[in-house]
């Protein structure tokens, strides 16, 4: 059984106005969105700005309630919880937050931080001393910290503070949002092999989400492609960028910096603006922007489904199974 189920996710922003704030339209953040997650594995999920995947993970952790679809943890339905369950669900499912500074609370010590996350959960007083030396332990943060605040801290060692939270609790899935753009790129490698070490000595899953395509083939196993909502490739790391099969996927790809002055990308440069997530286009959502639409593209919404050659590699475009 999947650790994590997603099936026809949905999540519509309402947009209003006027004096009485009429609803007058909907910003389309995530639209009919469905895939597992095994345990252990990691998941990542990229795309362009504005594409809705910070807003799938924030509808996974519960931050935001979803418009439609079900979401479930173990075989759980991760719907209508009352307050136990939703403090249980807290503590299996944790989030990373891009900022380090901004997630953690700059009146509060260290630990003070780990601290409330063990009292929340009812952790005995007489272990609290224990737990919280034991999580910083685990990620490599010496125990004079522990009097400090967030300011006093570099951005990596912050981020360190904020994997620990997450950690605290021995969760079953950790949302990882965006957890190195925020830092220099010196200390991106340490904090990714970090997460890499604590997935192996506890076995935990990560849903990754990130913009950086070469950061998220070296942390995922499988990976999900969105463009304005909705998923328009899903394989495994190997295969996605060995051979790509979406336009949307290929141009990303292509976009990745190289050092080498020679290498030729093998796809034209994206044209155009993103189109608005409050009135998206009819049919695939990327047909304003791909070099092979044809009719049927501003149509008809192609269906994300797999090839006879490859079950596991599924892509959402006519022109490929045409």
């Amino acid at each position: 059984m999947p650790i994590l189920e997603v099936e026809h996710l949905k999540k519509y922003f309402p947009v209003t106005s006027g004096v009485f704030l009429r609803q007058t339209g909907a910003v389309h953040a995530v639209d009919d969105v469905s895939f597992t997650v095994a345990r252990g594995e990691t998941l990542g999920i990229v795309g362009e700005s504005g594409c809705g995947k910070t807003t799938l993970g924030r509808c996974i952790m519960g931050l935001h309630s979803p418009t439609s679809g079900k979401i479930r943890l173990e075989g759980e339905s991760m719907g209508k919880l009352s307050v136990s369950q939703r403090k249980a669900f807290a503590a299996k499912v944790q989030m990373i937050f891009q900022d380090p500074y901004e997630s953690l609370n700059p009146r509060q010590t260290v630990r003070q931080i780990l601290e409330e996350k063990f009292r929340i959960h009812g952790r005995p007083a007489a272990t609290l001393e224990d737990d919280v030396h034991g999580v910083l332990n685990q990620v490599n943060l010496d125990a004079d910290c522990l009097l400090k605040y967030p300011h006093e801290f570099s951005g990596g060692q912050r981020q360190r503070i904020g994997i620990a939270r997450a950690v605290s609790m021995s969760p079953e899935l950790i949302v990882c949002d965006e957890p190195v753009s925020a830092l220099d790129v010196s200390v991106q490698s340490k904090i990714l092999n970090l997460l890499l070490d604590l997935q192996e000595n506890l076995g935990l899953t990560y849903l990754f989400i990130s913009h950086d395509l070469s950061v998220v083939r070296h942390m995922s196993d499988r990976i999900i492609v969105m463009y304005l909502g909705k998923i328009m490739e899903l394989a495994d790391a190997e295969t996605l960028y060995a051979a790509p099969r979406h336009p949307y996927t290929q141009a990303l790809l292509d976009a990745i910096p190289v050092p080498d002055p020679t290498v030729t990308l093998g796809t034209l440069p994206l044209k155009g603006e993103v189109p608005s997530v409050e009135n998206p286009p009819k049919g695939c959502r990327f047909n304003t922007r791909c070099p092979h639409a044809t009719d049927i593209c501003f149509e008809k919404s192609p269906e994300l489904k797999p090839s006879q050659e490859d079950a596991l590699h599924l892509t959402a475009c006519h022109l490929f199974y045409a």
